[in-house]
């Protein structure tokens, strides 16, 4: 049957610790479905696929994000891929679950997503491991690579196509989180280690954290409405930073590849 993964002795990866819980990655997911360029990508499919990467020692994650991509295409089909097999489940509620790694056990999916996948890994390999991710994927398909804390409350992630990184999005608890650089310890794998002076992710975050202190006068009325005043002088002063119009929960900041690419 076509989509159905294939069964591969050798997956590529190796086995990471599996944490997980319920409602972990909602930062993400939110984001996700009102992503212009995702939502497009599903939208276009005639029969979309999405594959979940490393969901961990329970499916919770993987449950979610069908649930919710499903307000976005009744009709999506969505696999949970984990490397050992101790964690693969039968399937439920419409999702199926197989033994894969970056590999993608052979499916062509329109979307990838992956996260605390990659944390786990030394620098080195990301670059690998995202060539070899894009290039099982469906054509226009897309990657979604990230880290999150345990309770979800700092997420970030990268968006890639084939041609490599699009962007990276940092989006937080805004009650939680007391500036914007709280969420360095979080960076994907690929700028984790890159907070550093004459970086450009670390001047991002210097100065994000700078447009956070100077408005400081609007805690009065939450850090939500804090954040947008913020992210406005950001892009007053130059950062191009994605201007969202829609009222969100999260305080998100995201920006081109470009922007934050080592050096």
């Amino acid at each position: 049957m076509a989509g159905r993964p294939k069964t591969l002795n050798t997956p590529l990866g190796t086995v990471t610790r599996g944490t997980t819980g319920t409602n972990r990655l909602r930062r993400s997911d939110r984001r996700l479905v009102h992503d212009p360029q995702i939502t497009g990508v599903l939208h276009r499919a005639a029969d979309p696929l999405v594959v979940d990467l490393g969901y961990g020692a329970q499916p919770w994650t993987t449950l979610e994000l069908a649930a919710r991509l499903r307000t976005v295409r009744p009709d999506v089909r969505v696999v949970g891929l984990e490397i050992d097999p101790a964690r693969v489940v039968p399937a439920r509620d419409g999702v199926r679950f197989a033994r894969g790694g970056f590999e993608l056990a052979g499916l062509r999916p329109h979307l990838v997503r992956a996260f605390n996948v990659l944390r786990q890994y030394p620098e080195s390999a990301v670059a690998g491991a995202w060539a070899t991710i894009l290039s099982g994927l469906a054509p226009g398909g897309l990657l979604i690579e990230g880290t999150c804390d345990e309770l979800g409350r700092r997420s970030t992630w990268v968006l890639l196509d084939g041609s490599g990184p699009l962007s990276l999005t940092l989006a937080w608890d805004p009650l939680t989180v007391e500036r914007p650089s709280d969420l360095a310890e979080r960076l994907p794998k690929a700028l984790i280690h890159r907070n550093i002076p004459g970086e450009r992710i670390h001047a991002l975050l210097s100065a994000a954290d700078l447009a956070w202190a100077h408005t400081a006068p609007l805690a009065v009325f939450g850090p939500r409405i804090r954040w947008r005043a913020a992210a406005e002088l950001l892009r007053e002063q130059g950062w191009p930073v994605h201007d969202r119009r829609r009222r969100m929960r999260d305080n998100v900041l995201t920006v081109p590849w470009t922007t934050v690419a080592p050096s």
